[in-house]
């Protein structure tokens, strides 16, 4: 379909100020990390590496940041074993409420996170406190594994969809066992999903802060919530700036990544 050259200019438009209003913000967070000030402002009113220094130093900031990524990689690899375990389960197997059950893994995902963690909150301390469960490091992984696994599932399901049966059928007909058909045939095919679904998921427990907050108790912070808690401190705000500007270019990373791995089968490159 061909478009009129008015509707190409207006189109044109309308990408350039939704990426401007997406990426502006973002760069005035990256621009200000410089700023020889210590309060938000624009333009700055000069340019200094005194605050990346101070970050770089900064034992809470650095703490906090060991703590989202232990958290990160413990809820990543909770959700890849059991979002594979689902994903083979929903889409590799015909059984009653299996539609039912699919509906489920996903509906963490669209829940408001406030509500997600006062459930989580209730149940840590209420259901399971008498028992000896309390809020830290433990509960803030299971939190963010019950999000995290809905995208490791998405993922496989999807690339498991795309796979087929096909070549599966054709290595046990060739006399390959079980074993030897995942080892060779299925493991294969399904790595791309499998890693853009643990990036991803790590990803979205590395910033998460609303589930957090309610599973964390007062002896765990994660990066997310030091710089809610710093970000109107006068001496840290420089600080939270600089933690801010890395956040926001090491997050393109793990993006960028899964949209490659997960990408593979749409570009026949399994």
């Amino acid at each position: 379909m061909r478009l009129s050259s008015g509707l190409r200019r207006t189109l044109t438009v309308w990408a350039v100020l939704t990426l401007a209003a997406l990426y502006v913000p973002l760069a005035l967070v990256v621009l200000n990390s410089f700023n020889a000030s210590r309060t938000f402002g624009f333009p700055p009113s000069g340019l200094t590496l005194r605050w990346w220094a101070a970050a770089a130093s900064s034992q809470g900031a650095l703490a906090a940041l060991g703590t989202s990524v232990v958290a990160g990689l413990a809820a990543t690899a909770i959700a890849l074993v059991l979002g594979t375990m689902a994903a083979f389960a929903v889409q590799r197997h015909r059984f009653f409420g299996r539609r039912s059950i699919s509906f489920l893994l996903v509906l963490p995902i669209t829940l408001p996170g406030i509500v997600t963690g006062i459930a989580l909150n209730a149940t840590f301390t209420s259901f399971l406190g008498p028992y000896g469960v309390t809020l830290g490091l433990g509960t803030v992984i299971v939190g963010h594994a019950t999000f995290c696994i809905v995208i490791v599932f998405n993922n496989v399901q999807a690339r498991l969809r795309r796979m087929g049966t096909s070549l599966e059928e054709a290595s046990a007909d060739l006399g390959a066992g079980t074993w030897q058909t995942f080892r060779h045939v299925t493991f294969p095919l399904l790595r791309g999903g499998l890693v853009a679904g643990a990036l991803l998921a790590f990803a979205l427990s590395f910033d998460e802060i609303v589930v957090t907050t309610f599973t964390a108790g007062p002896t765990v912070q994660t990066l997310p919530i030091w710089i809610f808690g710093n970000l109107f401190r006068p001496n840290q705000a420089p600080v939270v700036n600089v933690v801010a500007a890395v956040l926001t270019v090491v997050a393109v990373v793990p993006v960028w990544l899964a949209q490659r791995f997960g990408g593979d089968a749409a570009g026949g490159r399994i």
